[in-house]
């Protein structure tokens, strides 16, 4: 009998007590539904003239590789650092590599099955702006298609420092290294 109370009194606490989670029931707007709220009915609401997004705000420069006057920047406009450039490697080697080479001169298997227009050697073409080449990502040139979609802003500046190293690497001869670079290298057997 003792049991049966308890149970009763259980029961009867726990009826004021909501097993489901109360936002389910609240009033909201769900996306892609009519709603009542709006004078035109349409629940999805375009962003507020001048609104910010809080994700992925960047410097116009560094998202568009443009300076104010609309030239592509000569520089690369993120700090040059050993990750970025390493972060520029393997996104070389992932993205650009496959058409352009691993060392950039246009040589790869790809390259030598696209005979009516080869990728270009980007050993050649180092007299043009380090904004040029994020653009070429950014919006492909010829036939080669953006990039925009497979790579993040960062990692087309990261590239773009890379492939400067690696142009500077590919026209200098080993003599012109600072000693203790030069011993590293013939310590490495490169």
């Amino acid at each position: 009998m003792r049991r049966l109370l308890l149970a009763a009194a259980a029961v009867a606490l726990l009826g004021g007590c909501e097993v489901f989670d109360p936002m389910i029931s609240q009033q909201k707007v769900k996306a892609y539904r009519e709603s009542e709220f709006w004078p035109d009915r349409i629940s999805q609401r375009p962003p507020q003239p001048g609104a910010v997004s809080r994700e992925d705000v960047l410097a116009p420069e560094i998202a568009t590789g443009r300076g104010p006057d609309g030239k592509a920047l000569a520089r690369v406009p993120v700090p040059l650092t050993r990750a970025l450039l390493e972060r520029g490697r393997t996104r070389f080697d992932v993205n650009c590599a496959v058409c352009h080479g691993y060392l950039a001169d246009g040589v790869s298997l790809v390259a030598r099955n696209m005979a009516l227009r080869p990728p270009p050697s980007l050993l050649a073409r180092a007299q043009m702006p380090d904004g040029w080449y994020f653009q070429v990502m950014s919006e492909g040139f010829g036939v080669m298609p953006s990039y925009a979609s497979a790579l993040t802003p960062e990692d087309r500046w990261a590239i773009v420092a890379y492939l400067r190293a690696l142009q500077l690497s590919q026209s200098r001869t080993i003599g012109e290294l600072a000693p203790d670079d030069r011993a590293r290298l013939e310590k490495e057997g490169r």
